[in-house]
């Protein structure tokens, strides 16, 4: 169970995070990123950030190279966040195939 605080420091680095991956897309035409949760660990050092991407074949690769650029990312982020936290949360990236699934099971109803 998230405390409040952890909810509200997860808000706040989807939110940033998403405005990060959305300027960084602008320059990727035909990938979209969106942030789809953020779950922040109870010592707030660690934000495991769960990705949505289109197209979902590309997922790993893209994944990949946010892993690689995970620190400008962070670096990136304190810079938006730095006046409201005290420690930046490490982050660790995973895809989100929530959507992939629910399709797969539409599939097989149908």
């Amino acid at each position: 169970m998230e405390t409040t605080r952890q909810q509200k420091i997860s808000r706040l680095i989807q939110k940033e995070l998403s405005e990060i991956f959305l300027l960084q897309t602008k320059a990727m035409p035909g990938v979209l990123i969106s942030v789809s949760a953020v779950r922040i660990s109870p010592d707030m050092s660690i934000a495991r950030v769960y990705l949505s991407i289109f197209p979902s074949d590309r997922g790993e690769e893209i994944i990949g190279n946010i892993t690689e650029h995970k620190k400008a990312i962070r670096f990136e982020l304190g810079n938006r966040v730095g006046k409201q936290l005290r420690i930046i949360p490490d982050l660790k990236f995973f895809v989100d195939d929530s959507l992939d699934y629910i399709e797969k099971i539409d599939g097989l109803l149908k």
